[in-house]
């Protein structure tokens, strides 16, 4: 049984980001470099500790060596080369090295970790069910820390920025999620209301 935390294959081929008609190229483009500073891995860590602007070649890789999961990217070469229909480790995503996520992905995190607490609480006060079963489907622990630590991390980040570059980062996080769909058709996750950190500033 997979875990009411684990995404399933189904969720995945339902879940897809089609770019849409409303942002150009060159408007995209320019919000991954602006985001791609901002990036963390599975743990919270940065990935590149410097803002760098992507060069023409280094989009196109991205663009093929990566897959959207619900929140944030995967870059596990077997699952991008079926599009994030096959990954190899049941779509553990916050446990698994090859996930990156970022600030436009924020939405998404405390949705998710709303759900797992939701979900950890429902089940806790199941009587229906086996231990086993109980066990099995409830968010673990270390998967809510994961989730936890990600949007600290996120924020913290955010925090650190001047009015200036939040602004921009804000500017460019609406632009990435215009071009993503509204509904990520997972079970159990409602779609994230739009309202991230930045509002705050604004």
């Amino acid at each position: 049984m997979v875990s009411s935390g684990a995404i399933t294959p189904k969720a995945f081929g339902q879940f897809q980001y089609p770019t849409s008609p409303l942002v150009t190229e060159k408007r995209t483009r320019a919000a991954v470099d602006k985001l791609v500073s901002h990036q963390f891995d599975r743990h919270g860590n940065k990935i590149w500790t410097q803002a760098r602007q992507l060069l023409e070649h280094e989009h196109a890789r991205l663009r093929i060596g990566q897959v959207s999961v619900p929140y944030g990217i995967c870059v596990e070469p077997s699952n991008v080369k079926a599009g994030g229909h096959s990954c190899p480790f049941r779509f553990r995503c916050v446990g698994c090295d090859h996930f990156r996520t970022d600030p436009s992905y924020l939405p998404e995190l405390r949705t998710y970790l709303d759900t797992l607490l939701r979900d950890r609480e429902r089940l806790a006060a199941a009587s229906d069910l086996d231990a086993w079963a109980r066990t099995e489907a409830t968010p673990s622990d270390e998967e809510i820390k994961r989730i936890r630590t990600l949007i600290r991390r996120v924020e913290t980040d955010l925090d650190g920025l001047t009015e200036d570059e939040r602004e921009q980062i804000k500017d460019a996080t609406r632009t990435l999620r215009k071009s993503r769909t509204v509904s990520l058709g997972m079970p159990g996750i409602r779609p994230p209301e739009p309202d991230l950190r930045l509002e705050r500033d604004a």
